[in-house]
């Protein structure tokens, strides 16, 4: 297991005639020539990253490895999709192409729609956001709170013109000046988790990790972590995460595009190879069904307190299953994607739970 270090905690008097941060705010509101503690982050950007790797103490302690949990759901947009909206955004800048007054379209599941929404209201953009409509209510909720420009198209095929992607793209070449955030093909995604996400959990984990298990949407953050993870160690084994209904698993395992099923796993799984998933240095999969995502979210909640959402609970229960196949001791790194709290009128109701037959049972960790 991995120990932890404990922070040393300075006494009173090391603080004596040390400005406090209340202090600085004060100093800087009068005088903005202080800068900040280094500490003290700037804006909603500015939190975004550098979140926990959060041990899960009972779930290790069960497979005799060592999980942990990259709680994105702690980045100030409540999701890891707030690090791709930022480097998309950055980029869209760092290119010229939107500026102040901008206009950012994108078709979504929802996380990523958020987190444009905010970073776009932090940059002074508009957000114009395209969803399908089978998403967990509440995501439409913030969406339209957070004051971005919500169109809710059927959810159907992506081979179908009114697929939400395709109305996306239209929306935004219909608009002079917008820009398409394209999260699936825009490749600033994936470079977004190399250049973070990576790093931070390498450093977090002093490089000893033997395994990093993710699912993949856009493909964005296990190509981009991966390869922040296999330039360090060749040997970290990148694998998989995928729920039923999605063709990535077949494509890892035989090279074919092929999926079985289905699942009502949100804004995770994909039929199509895109530029964010295409080349990303995945090792193996494995795959999750919808009633063991639900019976995982429901024991993070019970015995570890951590409350997330279906593709977390997906996540985790993959790392668990891809860790027992290594020995004893090894350490297995996966992604907290976002809260519970968005998923409160579907994963942790019951009636919807019992309208999909599964509603969770287990008592112990047997659904592994």
């Amino acid at each position: 297991m991995l120990g932890l270090v404990p922070v040393s905690k300075r006494g009173a008097g090391a603080l004596r005639g040390t400005p406090s941060l209340a202090d600085e705010v004060r100093l800087t509101v009068s005088n903005p020539a202080p800068a900040l503690a280094a500490s003290v982050r700037t804006g909603f950007v500015g939190a975004i990253g550098n979140t926990p790797l959060i041990a899960l103490p009972k779930l290790s302690a069960a497979l005799g490895r060592t999980i942990l949990g990259k709680a994105e759901y702690l980045n100030p947009g409540g999701s890891v999709k707030d690090r791709a909206a930022l480097g998309i955004i950055e980029d869209f800048e760092a290119r010229g192409l939107l500026g102040p007054g901008g206009v950012v379209v994108e078709g979504t599941a929802g996380n990523t729609g958020i987190g444009l929404t905010l970073v776009g209201n932090a940059r002074g953009y508009r957000t114009i956001i395209v969803m399908p409509d089978d998403q967990a209510p509440e995501k439409y909720g913030l969406l339209r709170t957070y004051g971005a420009e919500l169109h809710v198209v059927p959810a159907i095929g992506f081979a179908d013109p009114r697929n939400y992607y395709h109305v996306a793209r239209e929306t935004a070449a219909a608009i002079p000046g917008a820009v398409w955030a394209n999260q699936f093909e825009n490749t600033a995604n994936r470079d977004a988790h190399e250049r973070t996400t990576g790093p931070e959990i390498i450093a977090q984990t002093g490089g000893r990790l033997d395994a990093f298990v993710t699912a993949a949407g856009t493909g964005g953050t296990i190509a981009g972590t991966g390869r922040a993870l296999k330039a360090y160690d060749p040997n970290i084994r990148v694998v998989l995460a995928d729920p039923y209904g999605s063709a990535l698993y077949a494509y890892v395992k035989t090279g074919e595009l092929a999926f079985e099923g289905d699942s009502n796993a949100e804004g995770i799984g994909i039929k199509r190879i895109v530029a964010n998933f295409r080349g990303a240095p995945v090792d193996d999969a494995v795959r999750v069904d919808d009633r063991t995502l639900v019976e995982m979210a429901y024991w993070l909640l019970r015995e570890e307190g951590i409350f997330v959402g279906g593709s977390a609970a997906l996540n985790v229960a993959g790392a668990a299953r891809y860790a027992r196949t290594l020995p004893e001791g090894s350490v297995v790194a996966t992604i907290l994607c976002d809260g519970g709290d968005r998923y409160r009128s579907r994963l942790y109701d019951a009636a919807w739970l019992a309208e999909n037959d599964v509603t969770p049972t287990a008592t112990d960790l047997s659904f592994l």
